[in-house]
């Protein structure tokens, strides 16, 4: 497989706007699942409380091959709550789609996941889903959308975005309302035209960049990250660059993903998204690198979780009638 066939995309949404039945989707309309296999819904919330909530925690991967091209796809969490998570995994791919419900329109948390991937610079593809509901209103919902673009400071380009219009559940999507569709043809179509294919530099020295730690029962800490230069093999000698201090280290075990499904491979060249494993040490945002030229990547900064507060004098007309202790020192008795 050639670079110019590879894509990596992230799904970003507004919680409950359909991310994870439309990669649901995507996997049945390229093959991943037999005809006869029986599969759960929501298949990638792969642990209790996610599908218990409806709700995506975690970052999960897959890959699907449509025609000549492997798709890498990320569902990424649509809480604000996971914003970290979020931030991470959004460095990791070349392209976002960003899910938009046809009925409910933009909301604060498509506000936060789109600000991260303009933050980016990446393209964004932008699919308005559920239009087959009762109270859906597409055209409103593309506005809504538009105007969130230009509100974050998107660049010409990014405002200049395609629109798929998609019924999740049925895998179904089209470029215009009015067109007919019995598949996601056009969503893939769209992915392999407006997603860049990967530009890091296959010849140069090893650089792998972690954006995630995962535990395995049976192989222990498993790290995921894209290869940013070079290639790597399996049981190659890499060193790893941490934040405090750099060692020696063997990837023992390497992997790629292929469907739903870490699958055992012997090397992985720039620009694709991996798994490794035998190395205890690695953390987030840590490189490694080619033992001969240990040049550490930039680390992956996150934003930090925060409340924001404000005191404000009360200016209510019922101010100092809402309780019998009303002066700072009779605080304590009211409280």
């Amino acid at each position: 497989m050639s670079f110019a066939a590879l894509r990596n995309v992230a799904l970003v949404a507004h919680v409950d706007h359909g991310k994870t039945t439309l990669v649901d989707a995507l996997l049945r309309t390229t093959g991943v699942f037999s005809a006869h296999q029986a599969v759960v819904d929501r298949v990638m919330d792969s642990n209790d409380q996610e599908r218990e909530r409806g709700i995506t925690i975690l970052a999960k991967h897959a890959s699907v091959r449509w025609k000549d091209y492997k798709i890498n796809i990320i569902d990424t969490p649509g809480h604000a709550d996971f914003g970290g998570e979020v931030e991470r995994i959004l460095r990791m791919a070349d392209g976002a789609l960003l899910l938009v419900d046809a009925a409910e329109g933009a909301l604060p948390q498509t506000r936060f996941v789109l600000g991260k991937s303009i933050e980016l610079g990446m393209p964004v593809i932008v699919v308005i889903n559920k239009i087959d509901r009762k109270d859906a209103r597409p055209d409103e919902a593309l506005t809504e959308t538009f105007d969130l673009f230009c509100d974050l400071g998107a660049s010409d380009e990014q405002t200049d975005f395609p629109t798929i219009y998609a019924i999740g559940k049925d895998g179904i999507a089209k470029r215009a309302l009015t067109d007919e569709a019995t598949d996601l043809s056009a969503l893939f179509e769209t992915i392999v035209e407006r997603v860049p294919a990967p530009s890091e530099p296959v010849d140069a020295p090893l650089q792998i960049l972690v954006h995630n730690t995962v535990h395995d029962e049976y192989i222990g800490k498993v790290a995921i990250g894209r290869v940013r230069a070079g290639r790597v093999e399996r049981n190659q000698q890499v060193m790893l660059l941490g934040a405090e201090k750099n060692i020696q280290a063997k990837v023992s075990n390497l992997f790629t993903f292929e469907k739903m499904e870490r699958v055992v491979s012997d090397g992985a060249f720039a620009g694709d998204i991996i798994a490794l494993s035998g190395i205890d040490a690695v953390e987030i945002g840590d490189t490694l690198a080619d033992p001969a030229n240990p040049v550490a990547l930039p680390r992956i900064e996150v934003e930090e979780p925060t409340i924001r507060v404000r005191f404000l004098i009360n200016s209510s007309p019922f101010a100092g009638q809402s309780g019998k202790f009303v002066t700072s020192r009779h605080l304590r008795d009211r409280l």
